[in-house]
């Protein structure tokens, strides 16, 4: 009799402290939604930014064999530079004519080669040491698959002077030239993680992380970060390293970098593999790190950009609350009394619904509401991805394959 009672409370026990655990990112999702869906729809200080004058910038696109689509991603950058600007294409490790087209279109040239050290860190750290003899006011970096529209890099960049902080852009992902109803999802996914929720960190009054292009840092912040690494998402934990150094990252809803998901199955996989292994193994090695830091410097935007970490990826999201609620009732099925649990776990899961349906509401009405029904095979999709990184995390930088169309200006 003893036995079965404490087996009753240890089920009760576990079943509540997973629910509780997971109250955690489903608030913080609330909370940054609901800020940003309440958000003015502009911004009154960017007019007072763009006043200033404009500072000496130096762009760096890391580039590894991009001899696709590289010449579009620099046509629309180089109209956006004065004089006093460069656009240095950093070609790494590259086996095509990726060094060639940058030339031919405009861009100062730097070529890198070294097989042992791979990734997108080592490439900027290289970029970085070739600015050196003469250093820039504001270096804003930009991936070689994403095109940056019209205004964008002096928005970032004026916002980096005057805050003297990194500043992030929108970085969007477009579905592709044949899009499914999957990669609906998976851009609405990405508007929720790279616009609504730095958008709604920045009205409660906190930094955001960094998504990885269109972003610009002053000289002497960038200079003093540590970028040669073969981190497979170096953005976030490039935003981590600044944010305890006292540089945390300020967003900016006006300018915008637009990429574009990838066609090919294979390529869809290995890139959403990169983002969310890499976004799971930060959360578990930043978050003590964040709360440790925030204790020591008393700092509660250090608290903040712990709780976004908590958040993972929507679908691993629903998936943990799904199976948080499936427990439940099997233990309902079994005699255990679960009704304020469940109750708790609906709530849970409303929120959830409330966050994503506010957030397409005012953000992502382009993408069709009906998408949502394929949820449930986008994340039976994505199931063998979390499991691997169970049994098999990737740890080194993997290049996504390139489509032959590449972001749309």
């Amino acid at each position: 009799m003893l036995v079965s009672q404490f087996a009753i409370f240890l089920t009760h026990f576990a079943l509540w402290a997973i629910a509780l655990l997971l109250a955690i990112p489903v608030i913080a999702l609330f909370l940054e939604c609901t800020a940003a869906v309440f958000s003015p729809r502009k911004n009154t200080d960017v007019a007072k930014i763009l006043d200033r004058a404009a500072p000496r910038i130096a762009v760096l696109v890391p580039a590894h064999d991009e001899a696709v689509g590289i010449r579009l991603v620099l046509e629309g950058l180089l109209p956006q530079l004065s004089p006093q600007d460069r656009l240095v294409v950093i070609a790494d490790n590259c086996s095509d004519n990726t060094a060639a087209i940058a030339r031919e279109a405009g861009a100062i040239v730097v070529e890198r080669h070294d097989a042992h050290l791979r990734g997108k860190g080592y490439a900027l750290d290289y970029g970085m040491k070739f600015l050196e003899s003469d250093p820039p006011e504001v270096v804003v970096l930009v991936d070689a698959d994403c095109v940056v529209e019209a205004g964008t890099l002096a928005r970032i960049a004026q916002q980096a002077i005057v805050t003297n902080q990194p500043v992030q852009a929108v970085y969007l992902m477009d579905r592709p030239t044949q899009p499914t109803a999957k990669d609906a999802v998976s851009a609405l996914a990405f508007l929720v993680k790279n616009q609504v929720r730095p958008l709604g960190l920045g009205q409660l009054g906190f930094p955001c992380l960094l998504t990885g292009t269109g972003m610009a840092f002053p000289w002497l912040v960038l200079r003093g970060a540590k970028l040669a690494s073969g981190n497979i998402v170096e953005d976030m934990q490039l935003a981590v390293d600044l944010l305890i150094a006292g540089h945390p990252a300020s967003f900016c809803a006006e300018a915008r970098v637009n990429g574009i998901l990838p066609q090919q199955e294979r390529a869809a996989r290995t890139q959403r593999t990169r983002w969310e292994h890499g976004h799971l193994k930060t959360a578990l090695t930043q978050i003590p790190r964040l709360l440790q830091a925030a204790i020591q410097q008393r700092r509660i935007d250090l608290v903040a950009i712990a709780l976004d970490l908590w958040i993972p990826p929507l679908s691993l999201l629903v998936v943990l609350w799904a199976s948080a609620l499936a427990f439940a009732l099997i233990a309902g099925a079994f005699g255990l009394s679960i009704g304020l649990l469940v109750s708790f776990l609906g709530l849970e899961g409303g929120l959830i619904l409330i966050s994503i349906l506010g957030a397409w509401t005012k953000f992502g009405r382009e993408l069709p509401l009906l998408s949502l029904l394929v949820v449930p095979f986008y994340i039976l999709w994505k199931l063998p991805l979390y499991l691997s990184f169970i049994i098999s995390p990737q740890t080194k930088w993997v290049r996504t394959e390139r489509d032959i169309n590449v972001a749309k200006p």
